[in-house]
């Protein structure tokens, strides 16, 4: 394979304008995760000279079916900016994105900095301010979705925008293991789930990704968003679509995928 890291980095950037391209397989091995992250760090600091701002972390296959399917027993993370932020019922035009699914999850908000070699779900409620229901817009610049672990990490996890709930709530006042999920796309509830579907409790998935990164000698700030991935299986969407997630004791939190397409 003879592609280097900054090629791949530059086509993944060129796809979010020119539409997507085929997996990175002549210069990423499916199961190449050292080189996948240095990928996406091109990127992440490609787009932060570009002026974005990072505001979080996001975390996925946290679905053990899902890891199963990529052949790796591992989640990932991506880098989350600001401009990837949708408010809380508004809209994301269909020209923003290229073969969007959501997912419905729980996001973290943290209340001070979380730098840990070794944190655990305790440090990490600890570390919270607060919780909130929260959608992920995903999204891959891969052909089809036909994506390697590879793929999606270099790929920055496959991300696209989120949506926040605007019902913070403390964690001592919540269950986030038994919590239950209805995604529901134009009123249909679409998938369901609960806490223990993202790598057996939130709390874990983001001990993860906090012990991840200190490894690597980044450190969680105070007001980081994570992320902490889907409780159910992700749902594909249509142009016009209302799409609304609810999680026990989280609330609801919606948008709308707006056809802003000139016909």
């Amino acid at each position: 394979m003879s592609i280097n890291h900054d090629t791949l980095a530059a086509r993944l950037r060129l796809a979010y304008s020119q539409g997507p391209v085929p997996p990175l397989r002549d210069g990423l091995e499916p199961s190449d995760e050292n080189s996948a992250y240095i990928v996406q760090n091109i990127n992440t600091r490609f787009w932060e000279q570009e002026g974005r701002r990072i505001v979080g972390r996001k975390i996925g296959l946290t679905a053990k079916t899902v890891q199963a399917q990529l052949g790796v027993d591992i989640p990932d993370y991506g880098v989350l900016f600001g401009d990837m932020e949708i408010q809380n019922g508004g809209t994301l035009p269909v020209s923003k994105t290229i073969q969007p699914k959501v997912e419905a999850e729980v996001a973290l908000i943290l209340g001070r900095e979380l730098n840990l070699s070794d944190p655990t779900p305790d440090d990490i409620a600890d570390a919270t301010d607060y919780a909130v229901a929260a959608i992920e817009i995903v999204d891959s610049r891969i052909t089809d979705w036909k994506i390697t672990y590879a793929d999606t990490v270099a790929d920055n996890g496959s991300s696209a925008y989120f949506v926040l709930g605007q019902e913070p709530r403390k964690l001592s006042n919540l269950d986030l293991y038994t919590c239950g999920m209805a995604l529901e796309v134009n009123g249909e509830v679409r998938s369901v789930g609960d806490g223990a579907a993202c790598l057996g409790h939130p709390l874990k998935a983001a001990a993860w990704l906090a012990k991840t990164l200190t490894s690597l000698g980044i450190s969680l700030k105070a007001g980081d968003i994570l992320l902490t991935g889907a409780l159910g299986p992700m749902v594909s969407m249509t142009p016009g679509d209302h799409v609304q997630a609810v999680i026990g004791g989280l609330g609801a939190v919606s948008f709308t995928y707006q056809d802003d397409r000139r016909l």
